[in-house]
């Protein structure tokens, strides 16, 4: 398939050469007053004259009035033919990143155009950028977010997503404003602020490189979580930085008043772009509640609410990337709910195109804008940008992390820590915002030096970072996905640590979590899903759950070896039905079996009351049986025994006795050290072992009742 890289550069020139022409400078646009009259126009003033032509066109040619349209579908297929031939170009794709080949498309693209024109290509403007193409790309990050990994590391994430860009920003401003104090005969006119702006725009971090390497070599979970959490996060609070200092370059003067009410406003921002995606969310739940005789609109509302809370936060000045991904993980629970399996698999797959068509297109204009004549050079101010880049975020994960693993049951490890830091990549966010800095002299410096450290990011460490997940030995996740036994265990280790927590007394993360789910359970799930679509059975719940990943093909799941000869296929309602009642049956014959319940505070009597329990006796351990067992009549076990003999050790016994049993002194020791020889199945054993209880009326042993605990391992005197 070498064919298709060769074709798509010429394909792409072809298609591009009636928008070179009509972009040249000397092709004017034919004026009404120099068409021939034949068309039907006045020659005074060029209006439509109601003259007859005077002849039919069989053929003509009318450009400019489908020029966008046709120029945005030329953008679109030749990012799709671009992408197509990437992934059928043999092993190049084992060995270079998909964005590298994507730019150098760029680049090829770019260097086409600017032969025809003699001028600089077309630019990806912000506004298209931050307004249709990176909604998509957030909202498909947000829709299949992993919800437990991602809230499990939640603590951590939030850590290095908004102490780590504080960090990276200032440290990379304050050192690349004393850069400039050192080089005042060329970078003397940046200011402090201009050069904290800077450092804004160049810590927003893009995973997709990164992403997409973990994806192929299946690194395990808390590393990519990490990762991809951080990258998203990270997104979100660069852009509130930069205009932040944004605003502060707009003022005559900066004071510590103005300094405070930026942080207000920083977090005013913030959870003003939470709480906006969050009624979204729960809005897109409660329309699609209601699509039961509309299925075919039920993916739209997921997109235009999602659509609306990023424009909402944009028009209210509020984080647009965290009102999309607050929508996006609000609603997936209750739309999947509502919504029909077919549904489910339009939005998923439409979601993916669109995201991927976006990334492309990104990727091929950041290649189409290196090439342009308004670049600036500065070798002092390009290099330490880049080496100031690659320090800062490396210290940042290192003192980060030394604080966060003393919270931290499972640690973050050194390997992990250098995939981190070193996969820092930047990409399309700090490409596009250092467009939209207000013109000073130094801007086209700005300008260069953002897309040399995006290509040196994006080249030199995209393509080395799969040989360093190999050479570090990172770990790798488990094949396959669970099966519903690993799920139920899973939630059942849950549940026992949230009663650990709830008996110490301890709110930890388990806690809050049994809380919501109780919470969503009791209220949000009544009001937001349909009662015909209600899981009546939370085993039935996690099964539905593990058959929608596997009729996805969830990418974060590596794919299990299946045997081919298996032919799997869905269940159907009538299967469903009767997986339901068996559940159901059992569970119901489990309640009620009447079996005594004992809390931490009482011993509940009722259950024993009027029927008679045998005692717990006091068992013999291996070391016993073997050692006193040596004539009895299984005399053949006896050897195998005495093998076990090393393998014993002391048990606590529960029994149930209304007192703790004393040896008796009048029993001579010589009984007592022979009550082990005797067969425990004998007539004589039985007579001797019968407990007190047994000769008591039932109310008076029910009042007498008690746990007395007796070790094995004791010697009786």
């Amino acid at each position: 398939m070498a064919a298709l890289w060769t074709l798509s550069p010429l394909l792409s020139a072809c298609l591009f050469w009636p928008t070179c022409l009509a972009l040249t400078p000397g092709a004017e646009p034919l004026q009404p007053q120099n068409l021939p009259s034949s068309l039907g126009l006045n020659s005074s003033d060029g209006s439509p004259s109601v003259d007859l032509p005077m002849a039919l066109r069989v053929f003509s040619v009318d450009y400019h009035h489908v020029q966008a349209p046709f120029e945005i579908v030329l953008w679109i297929m030749l990012a799709s033919l671009a992408k197509l031939g990437f992934h059928w170009s043999g092993r190049v794709p084992a060995v270079v990143p998909e964005s590298c080949l994507l730019i150098m498309v760029g680049l090829l693209v770019g260097g086409v155009i600017y032969g025809v024109r003699h001028s600089a290509p077309p630019t990806l403007s912000a506004d298209a950028f931050f307004l249709f193409l990176l909604p998509p790309i957030v909202l498909d990050a947000g829709y299949f977010l992993p919800g437990r990994l991602f809230f499990e590391n939640l603590g951590t994430i939030l850590w290095y997503a908004v102490l780590g860009t504080l960090w990276n920003v200032l440290g990379i401003g304050l050192s690349l404003y004393g850069v400039c104090l050192l080089a005042q005969s060329s970078l003397g006119d940046v200011s402090l602020l201009h050069c904290l702006l800077f450092g804004s725009l160049i810590a927003a971090v893009d995973p997709v490189a990164v992403l997409s390497v973990f994806h192929e070599m299946h690194v395990n979970e808390q590393l990519h979580i990490l990762v991809f959490g951080e990258s998203l996060l990270n997104d979100a609070v660069t852009v509130v930085l930069y205009k932040l200092f944004e605003s502060f370059l707009r003022l005559p003067a900066v004071s510590g008043v103005d300094v405070f009410l930026g942080g207000c406003r920083v977090l005013v921002v913030g959870l003003g772009g939470l709480f906006v995606g969050l009624f979204f969310g729960l809005l897109a739940a409660l329309t699609s509640r209601f699509t039961s005789r509309a299925q075919v609109i039920a993916p739209l509302f997921v997109f235009l609410y999602s659509y609306l809370s990023y424009l909402t936060s944009e028009m209210l000045h509020l984080s647009g990337i965290m009102a999309i991904v607050t929508c996006a993980v609000t609603m997936k629970q209750y739309v999947e709910a509502n919504v029909s399996e077919r549904s489910n698999t339009s939005i998923q797959y439409f979601l993916k195109m669109w995201s991927s068509v976006s990334e492309t297109l990104i990727f091929i204009f950041l290649g189409v804008s290196t090439i342009q004549d308004v670049h600036m050079w500065s070798w002092p101010f390009v290099c330490s940008t880049l080496l100031l880049c690659l320090v800062w975020r490396a210290s940042g994960v290192l003192l980060l992390t030394a604080v966060v693993n003393k919270l931290r049951r499972n640690t973050v490890t050194f390997r992990d820590q250098f995939i981190i830091a070193y996969g820092g990549m930047r990409g399309a966010i700090c490409f596009s915002l250092v467009f939209l800095i207000d013109d000073f002299p130094k801007k086209r410096l700005f300008i260069t030096t953002t897309i040399v450290v995006i290509l040196f990011t994006v080249f030199v460490q995209g393509m080395t970072i799969k040989p360093l997940v190999e050479l570090l030995d990172v770990k790798r996740k488990k094949r396959g996905l669970n099966t519903v036994s690993e799920e139920i265990h899973s939630r059942l280790i849950d549940h026992l640590l949230a009663g650990i927590e709830d008996v110490v007394g301890y709110w930890g993360q388990h806690y809050w979590k049994d809380k919501f789910e109780q919470f969503n359970k009791k209220y949000l799930c009544r009001f937001l899903i349909r009662d015909d679509h209600q899981a009546r059975s939370s085993i039935l719940r996690v099964y539905q759950e593990l058959e929608r990943r596997e009729q996805r093909g969830d990418e974060e799941a590596p794919p299990a070896r299946v045997d081919p000869r298996s032919h799997s296929r869905p269940l159907l309602p009538e299967e469903m039905e009767s997986i339901r009642r068996i559940l159901s049956r059992n569970l119901q014959h489990f309640n009620n079996m009447q079996r005594p319940a004992y809390s931490r505070h009482t011993l509940h009597q009722d259950a024993t009351m009027g029927r008679a329990r045998k005692p717990l006796h006091r068992h013999q351990s291996l070391g016993e049986r073997c050692t006193y067992n040596t004539q009895g009549e299984d005399g053949e076990f006896n050897s195998s025994r005495r093998g076990r003999a090393g393998l014993s050790r002391s048990h606590t016994v529960c029994s149930m006795s209304p007192r703790p049993v004393l040896q008796d002194a009048s029993v001579p020791a010589a009984s007592a050290q022979t009550r082990g020889r005797v067969d425990p199945d004998s007539e004589a054993f039985r007579e001797e072992h019968i407990s007190p209880e047994q000769h008591e009326a039932p109310a008076e042993r029910a009042a007498r009742k008690q746990l007395s605990f007796v070790l094995e391992s004791e010697k009786q005197p």
